[in-house]
């Protein structure tokens, strides 16, 4: 038994799953206290479903606390920064585009250090033990205990961030490090944000971890605790204490898996709405297609692997303007609904009041909404269906048509047809995909490199060993080893370097392998496992 879980702004959802069937599932409100929430979802959910504490054998969470650290710019770590670059690089400094408030928020002790490579692994310069044991007194000097490096095409050669790593620790041992190559793709300034973005987070990780494991604790659940990440997959506790930004946009992921096993498709669109947002990505082999270029994270261009997703301001707890023009959204009263919403006797005309004056939803009290105007209310849940199909309309990197699968707890606001979309699904446990998406979580390795293909190294062999590669890291991140296959490979001929170079990313998964006991080597930080 898999008990898997999404905390949403609104709503915080569970299920209990075994291998192929929901056994039970539970929707509860969100409290502003995220883990009080966990403790009363759980609880509820093992009554419903009749099962016994020591029948679980492991616990999925999807979360978005970290995102939303980011966002607000709160529970921020200061935060070192090392850069293994000079002579290169010194004319864009790192965090040379942050949003002043974030760098309000962590105080970033920055360093710049000689080091680096050339795409093809040749050296930039040597490093220089001084600079990163300089960088150490300064970091010791301000009560700094996590740091980021990053290194000139790291992703090519990883030994150099390695050795800093190592040098930094030797000064300094209680140091959380945070290493790029192991966090963002090619590319400098990207890579290196998504890593200070990591590092920034590594305390609240701390912190979030032994709330949910104590969580499971109250309530007497002994199964180990497992995170989603932002790419369908699983990662473990402490993992989850590493690596932190793996965990944004897991919410829509999760959903986009949920929909796909529920609905047995594997290439589709998939709207998932909530209490507060709709968000529409597209399946490609039941896994969410990824965005190919940067990402925006709360004003951070980051290039760490992140589903494509859009998303706009409309749920379940959206409000309904009127007038000049109607719309809905994107103002919500979110974790509020039951208190403002009309059907609850509130006072606020939300997007759910429109579905259940029009018959597609019945929740809380009809009688409170018989009263609105028949007109609006339709224009109400055209204006909603029209917005929708505009997205997936927008998602489309085809002329063939998209079928749709919608789920989520707000999907009730979506009529059965939408304009233009050839066929709309609405499968059964709609409402908790998310949760069922953490639950079938299993576990991944990629790899994205440059490679430089010669006469020695063809093509063929290029790819063959990013497969390799990418199949080691699934098992090394607790893959079954006999389960793990490759499900994407992308190859990329670059024209702008030198030589015969190629990048190529290659995606492996594999079945969660609880009986797996962790190696002295995944204890070491800058080691990915």
């Amino acid at each position: 038994m898999r008990i898997g879980i999404d905390v949403g702004g609104t709503h915080t959802d569970a299920v209990i799953m075994d291998q192929t069937t929901v056994r039970a599932e539970i929707k509860t409100v969100t409290t502003p206290d995220v883990t009080t929430g966990i403790v009363t979802a759980l609880r509820e959910l093992l009554a419903v479903g009749g099962i016994g504490r020591d029948q679980v054998s492991a616990v999925m969470i999807g979360t978005t606390h970290f995102t939303n650290a980011l966002v607000t710019g709160r529970h921020l770590a200061p935060t070192g920064v090392v850069r293994l670059a000079l002579p290169a690089t010194a004319a864009l400094p790192p965090m040379v585009d942050w949003p002043h408030r974030l760098l309000s928020a962590i105080s970033p002790s920055v360093h710049l250090c000689h080091g680096g490579h050339e795409f093809d692994g040749r050296l930039i310069s040597p490093l220089r033990p001084d600079e990163l044991k300089r960088a150490a007194a300064e970091l010791h000097a301000r009560g700094i205990d996590t740091v980021a490096v990053s290194s000139v095409f790291s992703p090519v050669a990883t030994d150099l961030e390695e050795q800093a790593a190592a040098i930094l620790l030797a000064e300094l041992p209680h140091l959380h490090i945070s290493l790029s190559h192991q966090i963002g793709r090619v590319g400098l300034l990207e890579r290196e944000n998504a890593t200070i973005v990591n590092a920034c987070l590594r305390r609240l990780a701390d912190q979030i971890v032994d709330a949910f494991a104590g969580a499971l604790e109250a309530v007497g659940v002994t199964a180990p605790l497992f995170l989603s990440q932002n790419d369908g997959t699983l990662m473990d506790a402490e993992y989850t204490r590493r690596y932190p930004v793996r965990t944004f946009a897991s919410g829509p992921t999760n959903s986009m898996r949920g929909a796909a096993y529920l609905s047995g498709l594997s290439d589709c669109a998939v709207v998932d709405i909530g209490g507060t947002t709709t968000d529409v990505g597209v399946l490609t082999n039941g896994y969410p297609r990824a965005a190919t270029g940067e990402v925006d994270i709360g004003g951070v261009r980051t290039n760490f692997r992140m589903p494509d997703v859009l998303s706009i301001g409309l749920g379940g707890g959206s409000r309904v303007v009127t007038g000049p023009a109607l719309e809905v959204g994107p103002d919500s009263v979110g974790y509020r609904l039951t208190e403002q919403a009309k059907v609850f006797g509130g006072g606020v005309l939300t997007a759910t009041d429109l579905a259940v004056a029009a018959g597609l939803a019945d929740i809380g009290d009809r009688a409170l909404v018989d009263h609105l105007d028949r007109d609006l209310v339709q224009q109400g849940i055209d204006w909603m269906a029209t917005r929708v199909a505009d997205l997936v309309e927008r998602m489309r990197v085809s002329s063939a048509p998209l079928p749709v699968v919608v789920v989520g707890g707000g999907s009730v606001l979506m009529p059965p047809d939408l304009p233009g979309i050839p066929s709309v699904h609405r499968p059964e446990h709609h409402a908790v995909a998310n949760a069922i998406g953490a639950a079938i979580g299993q576990i991944g390795g990629e790899v994205d490199r440059l490679f430089a293909i010669t006469a020695a190294l063809s093509r063929e062999d290029v790819l063959d060993q990013a497969r390799a590669e990418a199949i080691d890291r699934a098992v090394a991140a607790g893959a079954a080893p006999g389960s793990v296959q490759v499900v994407d490979i992308d190859e990329v001929h670059v024209a702008y370097l030198p030589g015969n170079a190629v990048r190529v990313r290659v995606k492996a998964i594999g079945d969660l392998d609880l009986s797996r006991s962790r190696t002295p080597e995944e204890d070491r930080p800058w080691v990915t496992t």
